[in-house]
């Protein structure tokens, strides 16, 4: 299995909806909340390549995205093999 790391904040769909799309795939992602924490946003950041949005997600280290991302993969039928490591 594949690790997943992921940035969220507090109060945020976007990140519930990707949380769940890995949950319903049996994936507990290491989650780091960055809602009062300005080095994780700023650590953030940088590893998303400049993208401030959340969430920000990881598959094995490799930036995936933010939530429409991680859907459109889904879609694609390609998140299986990514979290299958």
């Amino acid at each position: 299995m594949a690790q997943v790391e992921i940035y969220t904040k507090a109060f945020c769909p976007y990140c519930a909806r990707a949380m769940n799309l890995l949950s319903s795939k049996g994936v507990a992602p290491e989650e780091t909340d960055i809602t009062m924490d300005r080095g994780k946003r700023e650590e953030m950041i940088q590893r998303a390549n400049g993208r401030t949005t959340v969430p920000q997600i990881f598959i094995d280290g490799a930036h995936v995205g933010g939530s429409d991302d991680l859907a459109a993969l889904e879609r694609d039928g390609k998140l299986d093999a990514m979290l299958a490591g």
